[in-house]
């Protein structure tokens, strides 16, 4: 009972009226928000400054002491100024012996310095212990009252008790500590702010380059064939023509490349006979930004579906129509209506319509708020099942809107097959692959492959053998 009883302690922050003393180092504008967080919290905070004239910039309820006497006055010192200016804490070694010290900086680049700058710290007051925290909350989110920022706070440091204490201060502000584990953490807790999007680069660079590609592509095809061959200037297709087809081709490719890591990697699986042995690093990294690249292709379709919604009112459209009916009527004749046609443009808008709704509900459960109220299975559903029924549909949306054109000698100018007949190479690949997968002589062991079972298990032992010797 009693060991239940400190555990859920251990979990809550100090929910006591009176609260511990917090000293802050450092008067800029991180050490000013985040002292008028805690003032708000219930913490009384006294700053360490060179200068102790108070500045009407610092929370009214503070008070500014010089570094030594702000020390004395409480055990979690936040040291709230940059690296560069840390030589001072050593003539006070003495003082901040056996207190927290709680470092919040960050540098200009990533592993700038050899060690972090937590690391730096603890030799610097080695008598003092040392916590990272509060580096990844920008002087804005806590000035915002962290509504509109992330609450995610990493901590990590080498003492247990000095660590808890510092999570305990992070869930008082209200926001969430994550343990990080050991002061070697830091390094790469400082690094994380510095990084840009790093999870997006992969894909953000390929669709430029798929974007260049069938921008150029096009260009060639659909302005400049005309221009030479038919002398007619159809330039004006770069601003809505042109766009309205490489943002449905960019959807449809980069859901295709969603799907085929997967295929790739049970391929490998089957190939091996274990799942114990790691993918290729480019594997990884493609695999880890699977996300990413769903996203991605949900914005391309999306401009595809604004793109195709002004259709009816461009000047170029209305004109063509207009000229088709006074045509007929100075001819006197009536185009019959032609089923087949009819049915093919209908069941081509109605796939495409399914496609982009399953296409959005794809995006939606990707997104945290959602993911984290739907189990490991409802998910798995929802992003595997789902995701491959609407590559499907969005697959047979561009094969039925090219309808009998695959066969015609006028859909291939310069040699050329129109860009959406390119697009079809990478999804029908990964669904007739995929189709191949299910078969049962392939899904059987792939399914026991994936719960453990191993073809040739001893060389996963040989292999773990030469791992555990090369360690030692």
């Amino acid at each position: 009972m009693n060991k239940n009883s400190s555990n859920i302690m251990a979990l809550a922050p100090n929910t006591s009226n009176k609260r511990e003393t917090i000293c802050i180092f450092g008067t800029g504008d991180f050490g000013r928000a985040l002292g008028h967080k805690m003032i708000q919290s219930g913490y009384p905070v006294v700053f360490g400054s060179r200068s102790t004239q108070k500045s009407s910039l610092i929370p009214k309820d503070a008070e500014v002491l010089s570094h030594a006497e702000a020390a004395q006055k409480a055990a979690i010192i936040i040291i709230a100024i940059q690296r560069q200016h840390y030589n001072f804490l050593t003539s006070l070694a003495e003082i901040l012996h056996g207190k927290v010290l709680v470092d919040v900086s960050n540098n200009l680049k990533i592993n700038q310095y050899p060690e972090s700058n937590a690391e730096y710290l603890a030799q610097l007051v080695p008598g003092a212990k040392v916590v990272k925290a509060f580096n990844t909350v920008s002087a804005w989110a806590l000035q915002s009252g962290t509504l509109d920022a992330s609450r995610q706070v990493f901590v990590c440091g080498d003492d247990m008790e000095a660590k808890q204490r510092v999570m305990d201060i992070v869930r008082a502000l209200g926001l969430t500590p994550l343990d990080q584990g050991s002061l070697l953490a830091a390094q790469e807790i400082e690094n994380y702010p510095l990084q840009l999007f790093p999870m997006w680069k992969f894909p953000i660079l390929l669709s430029l380059c798929l974007t260049a590609f069938f921008f150029f592509y096009c260009l060639i095809r659909d302005v400049i064939y005309s221009y030479v061959y038919d002398n007619k200037d159809f330039s004006f297709f770069i601003a809505i023509s042109i766009p309205n087809r490489i943002c449905p081709i960019l959807a449809l490719i980069l859901l295709a490349l969603v799907y085929l890591p997967g295929v790739l990697a049970a391929i490998i699986q089957l190939y091996r006979g274990t799942k114990y042995r790691r993918f290729p690093d480019w594997l990884d990294k493609w695999m880890l930004c699977r996300k990413q690249l769903g996203l991605v292709a949900l914005a391309f379709a999306s401009l595809h579906v604004l793109y195709t919604l002004v259709i009816p009112i461009r000047f170029f459209v209305r004109w063509r129509m207009n000229s088709q009916i006074i045509s007929q009527a100075l001819n006197n004749k009536t185009e019959p209506l032609n089923n087949t046609y009819a049915w093919l443009s209908d069941s081509y808008l109605a796939l495409g319509i399914l496609g982009f709704f399953l296409f959005v509900l794809l995006g939606i459960t990707s997104l945290p708020s959602v993911s984290n109220n739907v189990n490991w299975r409802e998910f798995r559903f929802v992003q595997s099942k789902l995701g491959y029924l609407t590559l499907i549909l969005c697959t047979a949306h561009t094969l039925v809107y090219g309808g009998n054109r695959f066969l015609s000698p006028s859909s291939y100018r310069w040699y050329l097959p129109n860009a959406y007949m390119v697009s079809l190479i990478v999804p029908c690949i990964v669904l007739v692959v995929k189709f191949v997968l299910i078969f049962p002589c392939l899904d059987k062991p792939l399914t026991r492959i994936r719960q453990g079972w191993e073809r040739n298990p001893q060389y996963s032992e040989q292999s773990n053998y030469i791992i555990n010797k090369s360690a030692v």
